[in-house]
């Protein structure tokens, strides 16, 4: 989570008003490992690219905008995300039973809340 982020405080929020018990993973403070990221991407069914945020300036610093988004090339936009937390879209919420989303979303966050309540 990101206190900044609005997207992070509306599913907080969500969260709250439906009584969810939930961890909060401040990801800036604590980036996620590279295992990690590629746990939660298997979960979600998506790729590095599928979750960065390449319109962050630090992804032209560190060259992320130039990566090829292909196989041979999805080990460095997995190092470059954990080592750059900011570059990874959020919030990813985790249910209890594996569930996974991209809860920028009402419909998102809404999956993790009923999977947690059909738990």
């Amino acid at each position: 989570m990101n206190p900044a982020c609005s997207k992070c405080r509306s599913a907080v929020s969500e969260l709250d008003a439906a009584g969810a018990e939930y961890t909060v993973r401040r990801y800036l403070e604590e980036p996620p490992t590279v295992a990690e990221l590629e746990a939660v991407l298997e979960r979600l069914g998506l790729e590095p690219w599928d979750i960065a945020r390449t319109g962050e300036a630090v992804a032209a610093e560190v060259g992320l905008r130039e990566v090829p988004k292909d196989a041979e090339h999805r080990g460095d936009w997995l190092r470059l995300m954990s080592e750059n937390p900011k570059l990874i879209q959020r919030p990813i919420i985790t249910a209890s039973d594996s569930t996974t989303v991209v809860g920028r979303d009402p419909d998102s966050v809404g999956r993790v809340i009923d999977a947690e309540r059909n738990a």
